[in-house]
Formats: structure tokens, C-alpha cells, sequence
């Protein structure tokens, strides 16, 4: 018979209100977005989340959670980036040569003295003046080299050693390099992101495209060039010993030293030894500040690693200058005073105190490992994603008029029952997307209105089914409680095997076949919900008040 249990009736009810709940901020999207970045920023700036809510002008008892618009809806940037693999080849080849040179000052008897020699970027020539020793070298070399970590390479090692008369040849094995290729992207990925992240933008899209090239997009920035001053720097900070300084760009330095120039002194440089004592990615925080003289610096703080060679290079080198490497430019080169134990220290220079929030934004979110070199630049303007916003409403407008206008036509009643559900359909699909911070782009209104047009299909099911029930001399409450336990097992195959599509196109899309996916696939649940749940509780609801001795679908 037709009726409802009170709790369940109570339970759909509380869905559909708290669906419409959570989608009632993106009818007011710009106050509440205005709204939501106001608490913010009152908030880091010590407010009390209430404060920052009243400041903003939305009420803090109502969500305040927003479908975000994706590129090609709100505008932004669109880059294209190349990953310079090559420059972590070098970095890995230099941090080994102190290593390799110590093992073999450890042979000298059989190797005699060694001499680095100039090298590629994945290679370390060094000279030794015992020839006849070079199998004593290369077994030296060989003893340093490690496993490639790498499940696709087990078995192979990292490094390929080779003599070539007095010359020790050491390379980076072909398995090692594409392990390495395969790191930096991932890691130059998960740094992208992280700093856009500190930003505060909305959804951006990052994603690896081929062996070394990523794809970014993000909206809300106004142009390519703010992007990439966020993304573009590698900020790769090292601390490294002085062995000089002077005015010579092209000063002539032995193997394992470099001349690199001053940051703040214009035609001052400083000769360093290339091996860091400690690098940036043993940083775990920093932070904007200012020194004792009031001017804008950066204090940081070193792991547990990082911080024991910070104490123990320091205690033991006390009146030798230390220098601040960031991306080969010297910041400052201190005075080491005294020993400066727990890892902690603070970046001096003439900042300013935007380039000071932005360095600690920067080397907080960590150092790229390798520089990036943009292959596209395109910024979208707002004009276009407002083009798109509209041509989607009248889409969405259209398809849901006619939609409505054909159901109540064909069912009366019963058609204007699933208009209802229709109208809470859209808004639990709205209050779900806000719910998961899903990201809309133009394929996910095209998501939405195939959405709108599906989402009565369960109930032609329904109604025709009860038409036919009726047809065999059944009475009301009858046919209208077998219409929908007959139709619900053809509606239940019909939604699951697009649900499966969605979610497939999910899996195995990227970017805008996603926003389809997501808005297909959570448009099929609401969808299946107000059919079986919302227009029956309208029926049964409408039933128990009229009691008609017959009804026409």
C-alpha cells in the first residue's frame, strides 16, 4: 500500500533542504565570494573567523562553499612548461664529486694525486697521475655507485664507470637518468602546486603532459607574467663556504669551486666551494620578518638533518664567512660569529617587503629541482568565461522549460510532481558540486543540461508504468505503489550503466572530460533520488489528502 514511514519521510526532507542549503551561495556567487576572501584575510591577520564574517557581509550561519569556475568560465592562465631536466643531471654529479674525491684520496698510493677536469652535465672526468692505477680508480668509483631506485629498473645501478687512459669517467647510467626524469617531474609537480596552493587560488589544473612537460592552468590570475614570477623561480637555496671574493666575473678557479655574483653589490663576486654544507630542501619553515635594523629579511628553520650540519659547520668555522646562495646569486655572506645551534637563522639583504613575503612563500613551498622553461603563455580574459557563463544559462534555461512544459503536458498532476523534483534535482546537483569543491567548466554545463534532460526519465518510467497498471483495472493506490516497484529495477540498469560511463570518463579523462564526468555522474544520483524518493513522497503525500477514487497520468 501507499505509504511512507514518518522517519524516512523526515530523513528526504532533510536532504533536500540541506542540498538547497548548500547550493544557495552560488546564487549570490560574488558576494559570497568576496565574502570568503575577506574572512581570510581577516583571519590571517588575527580576526576571529566571527569578526572576519560580519566584516564580510554574508551571514556565518549560512554555507558559504562555492562551485568553483574553472579556465575556460572565469578566465586566467593557461602555460605550457618545460622541465630543464639536464639541470638536475648537474646538481646530482656535483654534490658526488666531494664523495668521489674523498674515496679516492683514501687509493692515492694507487691512484696517485686526482684532478677534476672540465665535465658534461651528467658526468664527472677526473684525471689521476697514476695511470697504471685506473683499476683501482674505477673500483673506487664503482664501490659509491647504488641501486637505481626505480621498480622499473631493479637490478641496475646509478652511476657508469669507464677509464680512458689517466681519465676516470663517471656517468649517470641510462636507467638512472630516467628514474631521475620521472622524479623531477613528479616533484616539480607537487612544488607547482604547492605554490600556487600558497597563493590561495581556487582549483588550479596541473598536470604532467609527455616525458617532460607540464600543463598549468589556473584562474583568477590576470596575467601569464604574475604566474610565472609565482612558479617560475627555482629558488634553490644553498649554504655554501667562501674561499673569496673579488671583482673578476671570469676569475680562473680550480675543480670544485665556482664564482658566483653578489645579489645586493653590483660587480662583486664571490668564489665558493660548489658542494653546499646545507641546501634549501632540508628547510622545513620560513617565514617574512625583519632584522634587528628593521628592515624586511626571512627567518628560516632547518630539519633535524640540516640543522645538525648547520650547528656543526658553524661551531667549527667560527670568523669564516658563510655565503647564502639563492639561485646562483650570493644574498649575503655573514660572518660566521659564533656556534648556531637548533637550525634556525635568518636572510638578510636589501628586500623589499613584498620580495621578502614572496622569498618565503617560495622556500617554504620548496625549490624546484630544475628550472622551467615556458613553451606556451596564454592568458584567457573574464570576457570570454562571461560569454560562456551566459550561452550556458540560456542552454540550461531553455532545456529545463521544455522539459517542464512536456512533462506537464504529457502527466498533469503527476508531470507537475516531477517538475518539483526537477527543481530539486538541480539544486542538490549545485549544493554536492559546492559540497566537494568541484571545479565548473563549460563541459560540466553541458553535463549539467544533458543532466536536466535525463533526469526525468526515471519518471516517464514510472508514469507509464502506473498508466498501464491502471489500464488493468487496478485501483489508484495500486497501480501507483506497483508503477513504481515495476519500474524501479529498468531505472536501477538504465542509471548505473551511465554511472559506470562517468566514472570511467573520470578515470581515464583529464581536464574538461572530467568537469563532464563529475557533473554527469552526480547528476545521475540526485537524479535517481528525487525520482524514487521525492516525487513518490509528493504522490503519496498528495494521496493521503485527496483520496481520489480515480486519477488520469
Amino acid at each position: 500500500m501507499l505509504q511512507i514511514d514518518l522517519w524516512k519521510r523526515v530523513l528526504i526532507w532533510a536532504v533536500c533542504i540541506a542540498g538547497l542549503a548548500l547550493a544557495l551561495p552560488n546564487a549570490f556567487y560574488t558576494r559570497v565570494e568576496t565574502h570568503n576572501d575577506a574572512v581570510a584575510a581577516i583571519e590571517v591577520a588575527g580576526e576571529t573567523p566571527e569578526l572576519a564574517a560580519k566584516s564580510a557581509g554574508w551571514p556565518s550561519f549560512l554555507p558559504s562553499s562555492l562551485v568553483n569556475l574553472g579556465l575556460d568560465l572565469r578566465g586566467g592562465v593557461h602555460l605550457l612548461a618545460e622541465v630543464q631536466v639536464e639541470d638536475v643531471y648537474k646538481a646530482r654529479m656535483d654534490s658526488m664529486w666531494p664523495e668521489l674525491r674523498n674515496a679516492l684520496r683514501d687509493a692515492r698510493n694507487d691512484v696517485g694525486t686526482i684532478r677534476l677536469q672540465p665535465s658534461g652535465d651528467d658526468e664527472l672526468r677526473v684525471k689521476i697521475s697514476q695511470p697504471e692505477g685506473m683499476a683501482r680508480a674505477i673500483e673506487v668509483a664503482r664501490a659509491l655507485s647504488q641501486p637505481v631506485s626505480s621498480i622499473t629498473a631493479a637490478g641496475a645501478r646509478d652511476l657508469d664507470v669507464s677509464g680512458d687512459g689517466d681519465v676516470l669517467i663517471v656517468t649517470l647510467s641510462e636507467a638512472e637518468r630516467t628514474a631521475m626524469d620521472d622524479r623531477t617531474l613528479q616533484q616539480a609537480l607537487e612544488i607547482i602546486r604547492r605554490r600556487i596552493d600558497e597563493v590561495g587560488t581556487r582549483e588550479p589544473t596541473i598536470q604532467r603532459q609527455g616525458a617532460d612537460r607540464i600543463l598549468i592552468q589556473v584562474p583568477g590570475i590576470g596575467s601569464a607574467e604574475e604566474l610565472i614570477a609565482i612558479i617560475g623561480t627555482t629558488a634553490q637555496l644553498t649554504f655554501q663556504p667562501v674561499i673569496g671574493r673579488g671583482s673578476n666575473a671570469d676569475a680562473s678557479v680550480p675543480g670544485g669551486q665556482e664564482v658566483l655574483p653578489s645579489l645586493d653589490e653590483e660587480g662583486l663576486y664571490y668564489t665558493l666551494e660548489t658542494a653546499p654544507v646545507v641546501t634549501g630542501e632540508e628547510l622545513t619553515d620560513a617565514q617574512p620578518a625583519f632584522d634587528q635594523n628593521g628592515r624586511p629579511a626571512v627567518n628560516f628553520r632547518f630539519n633535524p638533518t640540516g640543522a645538525r650540519k648547520f650547528g656543526d659547520y658553524t661551531a667549527q668555522n667560527i670568523g669564516s664567512p658563510f655565503a647564502i646562495v639563492l639561485d646562483n646569486e650570493v644574498i649575503s655572506a655573514p660572518v660566521i660569529q659564533s656556534h648556531i645551534p637548533g637550525g634556525s637563522g635568518i636572510i638578510t639583504g636589501n628586500f623589499t617587503v613584498e620580495e621578502s613575503t614572496k622569498l618565503a612563500v617560495l622556500l617554504r613551498a620548496g625549490a624546484l629541482p630544475a628550472g622551467l622553461n615556458f613553451l606556451e603563455q596564454r592568458t584567457i580574459g573574464p570576457e570570454l568565461g562571461q560569454d560562456s557563463i551566459d550561452a550556458g544559462k540560456i542552454a540550461c534555461i531553455v532545456a529545463f522549460v521544455a522539459v517542464l512544459v512536456f512533462m506537464f503536458l504529457s502527466y498533469g498532476l503527476f508531470g507537475f510532481f516531477a517538475n518539483i523534483a526537477l527543481l530539486i534535482n538541480v539544486g542538490l546537483l549545485f549544493g554536492l558540486l559546492s559540497l566537494i569543491g568541484a571545479t565548473l567548466t563549460l563541459p560540466g554545463i553541458a553535463g549539467i543540461v544533458l543532466t536536466i534532460g535525463m533526469a526525468v526519465d526515471a519518471n516517464v518510467l514510472i508514469f507509464e508504468r502506473i498508466r498501464e497498471e491502471l489500464k488493468s483495472a487496478r485501483g489508484p493506490a495500486r497501480a501507483i505503489d506497483l508503477g513504481y516497484e515495476k519500474a524501479l529495477s529498468a531505472i536501477t540498469d538504465a542509471n548505473i550503466t551511465t554511472f559506470i560511463t562517468a566514472v570511467i570518463l573520470f578515470a581515464m579523462g583529464s581536464g574538461p572530460v572530467r568537469g563532464f564526468a563529475i557533473t554527469l555522474g552526480i547528476g545521475i544520483l540526485t537524479s535517481v533520488f528525487t525520482a524514487i524518493f521525492v516525487t513518490r513522497l509528493l504522490v503519496v503525500m498528495w494521496f493521503e489528502r485527496t483520496r481520489p477514487k480515480t486519477i488520469e497520468v
